[in-house]
């Protein structure tokens, strides 16, 4: 197999086209898997535009080495082997955006407006390191396997020699017909402002179509009331949270107090608040004072008993039947009568 600059070893070809062949190579000095970009000009180029184009490409190959970030495949290193310039670059797996597209057509408008920004994190990068991006197409972004979003074939080589670099505003606008091709609705869908923010000539308007694409490709708005996916509902400090029991102060009555005051416009019966305790307080105090009277008048009614002694039965309770006159008969066992004390 081609060992190129004896150290990275050819192993098959990933991709081919007017620019040249990507390989899938190993690198032997640190042992890893690369992606080694070989590039060629188009047949029929003259000789000397041939050369130009080499040393345009290794000369922005170099610089996308300085590059940092997540959304553009690393450039490890570049090599001239036969007056060409070879470009190592990091290997990503995964799908490039063309073939997902063709494969399961437009995306998700969430999904959507994430990729495109990841694919504009890429185009900053590459423009503070001094690479403007050019050509960007589905087929130089890779969704990635790990998730992210990658853009590819930063330094092309393939623009127009005299051609200004492209500036922040042709990024946008590249962007957005990126966007726009892989919705299914890029004219009155979701997104159709953000398609059409972008390619708008005021900064102020494309800077405003970024921010609604930020807004899309989070996670939207928060469901009135409700909790996003992933994010644990707000409990009360100092509430058990694990626990629930119908006490009147009980966790479920905590949670309904919640409801209430977070969601207006919740079902369910009405659940009094923090200012209105009233009722429930006064019904306690009322209970209270009933119960305090049913004790005050057992105590009067035993004092009065205890004043009247001996009138009652047993020791007098009931009163007595015995005729008020002497000589009335006496008791049943021929005693003397009783005698009612005056």
């Amino acid at each position: 197999m081609t060992l190129i600059a004896g150290r990275y070893r050819l192993l098959d070809a990933l991709a081919e086209g007017a620019a040249g062949i990507v390989w899938r190579a190993r690198d032997e000095a640190l042992g890893r898997e690369v992606a080694v970009k070989e590039v060629h000009a188009p047949p029929g180029t003259p000789e000397a535009e041939e050369r130009l184009l080499y040393a345009r490409v290794e000369r922005e190959a170099r610089a996308a080495e300085a590059i940092s970030g997540p959304g553009v495949a690393a450039v490890y290193d570049v090599a001239v082997e036969h007056g060409r310039p070879w470009i190592v670059m990091e290997l990503v797996r995964g799908l490039t955006l063309a073939e997902t597209l063709e494969a399961g057509g437009p995306l998700p408008d969430r999904e959507a407006a994430r990729v495109a920004l990841g694919v504009l994190t890429a185009l900053r990068a590459a423009r503070e390191a001094g690479v403007p991006y050019r050509e960007l197409g589905p087929d130089r972004v890779l969704l990635a396997n790990d998730g992210r979003v990658v853009v590819t074939g930063v330094a092309t080589g393939t623009s127009v020699p005299d051609a200004p670099p492209p500036g922040p505003g042709d990024d946008l606008r590249s962007l957005g017909a990126l966007l726009g091709g892989t919705v299914a609705d890029p004219r009155s869908g979701p997104l159709a402002p953000v398609v059409e923010g972008l390619a708008d000539r005021d900064p102020d308007v494309r800077a405003g179509a970024v921010r609604e694409l930020e807004r899309v490709a989070g996670a939207g708005e928060r469901p009135r009331g409700g909790v996003p996916a992933g994010e644990a509902p707000v409990r009360a400090p100092g509430r058990p949270g694990d626990r629930e029991h119908d006490g009147a102060d009980g966790v479920r009555g905590a949670r309904a107090e919640e409801r209430a005051a977070g969601e207006p416009d919740a079902p369910g019966p009405a659940v009094p608040g923090p200012g209105r305790r009233g009722p429930r307080r006064s019904a306690v105090v009322a209970a209270g004072i009933a119960g305090l009277l049913v004790i005050v008048g057992v105590l009067v009614w035993q004092a009065v008993r205890d004043g009247d002694r001996g009138a009652g039965p047993g020791g007098g309770g009931a009163s007595s039947t015995a005729p008020a006159v002497p000589g009335a008969a006496g008791a049943a066992d021929g005693g003397p009568a009783a005698t009612p004390r005056s």
